[in-house]
């Protein structure tokens, strides 16, 4: 992933709270010599402070195999996307049409070094975590090894912990536009409405606020 100066993230802050809000990406893994790689979309839950994210898979899934022979791998996550018109980029003095369209979109995507959990007690910890974050009102039953209802249903899953190496992180909102073309393109996104405007436009306000 390509990342300009004016498009990479301001600190580690930034990425961070994105990511806690933005929790279902692709793991990406190594596929055998000349075939590509298994890409797996899927929940997570980022934990900042261990540097880690945390994920389960059924059993029979493919990946298992390739994460041990090869255990570093890709979380990728991509989200608050939306195409921009030439014409909302042209510059002030020239002619509408001769704007360039583009892209914003904001990207994280963490290399990892993948551990598979097989401990029934450790999987059961780890799927009640990945509960809490995205259920916190609650309403399921906690996971227990031996306990009904999901405690006969551990041994058809392996947990997974990604331990974070290295981190690429991209805001692509107009960064190395004007000031004056960045507002036409935040009221455009106002005025579209559509599908991730209204994210999109909150990132490109907040990074020139910043």
């Amino acid at each position: 992933m390509l990342i300009h100066p004016w498009d990479a993230a301001r600190d580690d802050a930034e990425w961070q709270q994105w990511l806690a809000v933005h929790d279902f990406g692709q793991l990406a893994v190594n596929g055998p010599a000349g075939e590509p790689p298994f890409v797996q979309p899927l929940h997570f839950v980022y934990d900042p402070a261990r540097g880690e994210a945390l994920t389960h898979l059924a059993r029979p899934n493919p990946l298992w195999g390739a994460l041990e022979s090869s255990p570093d791998c890709l979380l990728s996550v991509v989200d608050d996307y939306a195409y921009v018109p030439g014409p909302w980029q042209g510059d002030p003095d020239g002619p509408s049409e001769h704007g360039t369209p583009t892209s914003f979109y904001a990207a994280v995507q963490l290399r990892c070094r993948a551990h598979v959990v097989d401990d029934p007690a450790e999987k059961a910890g780890l799927l009640n975590r990945q509960v809490g974050h995205f259920q916190p009102e609650g309403g399921s039953a906690r996971v227990a090894v031996g306990e009904v209802p999901y405690g006969r249903m551990l041994s058809g899953i392996r947990g997974l912990r990604l331990e974070v190496t290295g981190v690429r992180a991209k805001f692509k909102y107009a960064g190395k536009r004007t000031a004056e073309v960045r507002d036409r393109i935040a009221d455009r996104l106002a005025e579209r409405g559509g599908p991730g405007d209204a994210a999109a436009r909150e990132h490109l306000l907040r990074r020139q606020r910043a």
